[in-house]
């Protein structure tokens, strides 16, 4: 069993370990993320952070975390935090083209093969950090396949800026914003093409997000697992749930 470290113990075992970074994120395959750096990395006490009541500034003021890396969060994070602490976000797109919410969707509807992910700086605006350094992210498969691999990924990102001690640039590029979807645009009732239906399956095939569906009657089927055969047909698991 994976163990890691609580937060009213942080203070005390701080004191015997040189430099403290903090991990946050509400996604559950991040605890490997943490176990990894841990356990290849010992000389540094690592906190892995997945409640908003523990990424709290007067909980964090007490640790003095040197780096805190954000890998996933979907909560605001407060102005007193990222102007105390130097917080890292990691976005999944080729910054500053795709700042905004929703990422991995956008990308994938608008028929992007890779990415990059961006290791930025947060600060007041939405993605407009500078950025510490990029990494090539492959997006074929499911969503959680995708997210297990950007974590790989974040890992080799985490382990470059502490190493290399890296000083974020500012972005440069051309502005595109993203427009974070909305569960009602997971209905694929009106889509007829099934490479579309494919890439709606398998980008909110990931625990945590609103399954494509389509509603009829009293009964909405919510679709998982997809395999594309053909042009002309594709697989698909279906779940039957009663309208509310």
């Amino acid at each position: 069993m994976k163990e890691f470290i609580n937060i009213p113990n942080m203070q005390k075992k701080n004191k015997a370990i040189r430099e403290c970074y903090v991990i946050v994120s509400n996604k559950e395959w991040h605890k490997d993320l943490v176990y990894n750096l841990k356990k290849n990395y010992p000389q540094h006490q690592w906190i892995f952070i997945d409640k908003e009541v523990e990424f709290d500034f007067e909980k964090l003021n007490e640790i003095q975390p040197k780096l805190i890396f954000i890998p996933h969060w979907s909560k605001i994070i407060s102005n007193e935090i990222y102007s105390n602490f130097e917080c890292v976000l990691f976005h999944m797109t080729d910054l500053p083209y795709g700042r905004g919410g929703s990422p991995l969707q956008n990308l994938i509807l608008r028929d992007h093969k890779t990415t990059k992910i961006s290791a930025i700086k947060v600060s007041k605006g939405i993605d407009e950090g500078p950025i510490y350094l990029k990494k090539d992210l492959d997006l074929s498969g499911t969503a959680k396949e995708i997210f297990l691999r950007s974590s790989d990924i974040i890992y080799s990102m985490i382990t470059e800026i502490i190493s290399k001690s890296l000083i974020p640039k500012k972005q440069v590029g051309k502005v595109i914003h993203f427009k974070r979807r909305t569960p009602n645009q997971s209905d694929i009732s009106e889509i007829d093409d099934l490479n579309k239906i494919n890439d709606f399956i398998r980008m909110l095939d990931c625990d945590g997000y609103p399954k494509a569906f389509i509603e009829i009657k009293n009964f909405r089927l919510e679709f998982e697992k997809s395999d594309l055969i053909d042009n002309n047909n594709l697989t698909a698991k279906v779940s039957f749930k009663i309208k509310k």
